[in-house]
């Protein structure tokens, strides 16, 4: 069973559609107590990273994150939701984040018009098992203003907007894509299959 994080920082409709599409079993959890019901987990958010961080503390959901990446259960944190996965932000200051991979958010550093948003290509570096059947320079959809910075190692695919963005981030059993999987169509359907399949 699948749960999706509603923290009211995002409408997980386009999301918990697409799960429905590819026969997935799920729950929206919005509060700790709902952990007991699940062995995956997926974190979308939209907005500002200090914004989703005050909601999940609210919501009593960061020790539960944290303890579930422990036991070795698959995390997927999507858009904002990949980010909050790092160790802080400086989008409006200083923020501290999950922890769950090395790391930091910082905006991206561009003359071009932010946030990047729309269609853009992946460069796999790391065939991941999320990856699995997803080719290289395949379209997916981004919507974001700030980036992980991270070690190369934590880095499965790329994409370029002014620089390079990481695209994919892993660590053991926790991923993370910065672009919006439901809403990528053909290769976002792949990725969320590979993820259900874990």
């Amino acid at each position: 069973m699948i749960g999706v994080i509603d923290s009211k920082i995002c409408n997980i409709f386009s999301l918990t559609n697409m799960l429905k599409k590819l026969g997935s079993d799920y729950i929206v959890i919005t509060k700790p107590e709902e952990f007991h019901k699940i062995d995956r987990l997926i974190l979308p958010g939209v907005g500002a990273f200090p914004k989703a961080m005050e909601n999940l503390k609210k919501f009593r959901l960061i020790d539960k994150i944290k303890d579930f990446s422990q036991k070795g259960s698959h995390i997927l944190g999507i858009c904002l939701g990949m980010q909050l996965l790092f160790e802080e932000s400086l989008e409006f200051g200083k923020t501290t984040g999950l922890g769950l991979i090395p790391g930091k958010i910082v905006k991206i550093s561009t003359d071009l018009v932010l946030p990047h948003m729309g269609w853009n290509d992946l460069k796999i570096i790391k065939k991941i098992s999320v990856l699995k059947n997803v080719s290289d320079k395949s379209d997916v959809y981004f919507v974001h203003s700030y980036r992980a910075e991270t070690d190369a190692k934590y880095i499965a695919a790329t994409t370029e907007y002014g620089e390079t963005i990481p695209a994919v981030v892993y660590k053991n059993n926790i991923y993370g894509t910065q672009f919006h999987p439901e809403k990528s169509q053909k290769w976002g359907e792949i990725i969320l299959k590979n993820f259900i399949n874990l």
